[in-house]
Parts: structure tokens; sequence; C-alpha cells
């Protein structure tokens, strides 16, 4: 059976959100602002018949856990799953810049001594969402 998951990076004023199907590999990801989380969590729910989601057990984990745990799909709470979130900034800015890599004079400078241009939080979701298919 495929398998396709939402993941959340949850942050004190923005959050990272992925949707990765274990075969065709990321469907969606972006940063949205907090306050959004939840309606824009919602709509994607729906949009991709999900009823689970990863969150990462950094900042702020709590919080979005118990806003996330009261949307609903069918009529039933969704499943929120905590996933350890150690490493992931690490790992996305890496991935950012395999997917970005930087061009002119900046292709010179080492990519370990830059700063992604936007948010990475996006990236980290991704790849929460690999960890966790990657465990079950």
């Amino acid at each position: 059976m495929e398998r396709m998951i939402m993941a959340v990076d949850p942050g004190r004023e923005k959050c990272g959100i992925a949707v990765v199907h274990e075969q065709q590999g990321v469907l969606q990801h972006e940063v949205v602002p907090t306050v959004r989380l939840a309606p824009v969590v919602e709509e994607l729910l729906v949009k991709y018949q999900l009823s689970k989601i990863v969150l990462g057990d950094g900042t702020s984990s709590r919080e979005a856990k118990g806003k996330l745990e009261q949307l609903l799909v069918n009529g039933e709470g969704v499943a929120v799953i905590l996933v350890d979130e150690r490493h992931s900034t690490d790992q996305a800015r890496k991935r950012y810049w395999r997917e970005h890599p930087p061009t002119g004079f900046m292709r010179l400078i080492p990519v370990t001594m830059q700063v992604p241009p936007k948010p990475v939080d996006d990236y980290v979701a991704v790849i929460l969402a690999e960890r966790y298919l990657g465990e079950i």
C-alpha cells in the first residue's frame, strides 16, 4: 500500500508544511505564518484526503499539536504524530542548496558559509515526513 503523509515544522512566527508521497515524492511544500497554520492544514487534509499529520517535536510543538488535533476529517479528529527534528534544519539547508545551487560569483563560496535567501521550514517539513515514512 502506498503511503502519503503531511508534515509540519512548527514555529513561533512561521511553519513549514509538506505533503510527501512514498512513491511520487514531494507533492507540495510551503512556509506559512503560524496564525494561518490551522486553515492551511485543514485545506490540504481535504485536498489530499489525509487523516494523519507528522509534527516536529521542537519549538512550539505542544501548541501546534493541540491546535491540529482539533481539526476534523470526516467528523473525526486528526492523528498528530511527533517526530524527532534534531538536525533537520541543517539537512534542510543542504537540500535547499542541492535544489537551488548558487550562481554567479556566489558559487565560489561554499554553501556551508551561505544562508539560503528564504526560510527553509518547508524543507524541514519534507525531511520530517521522510523520517516518518522511513520508520513505518
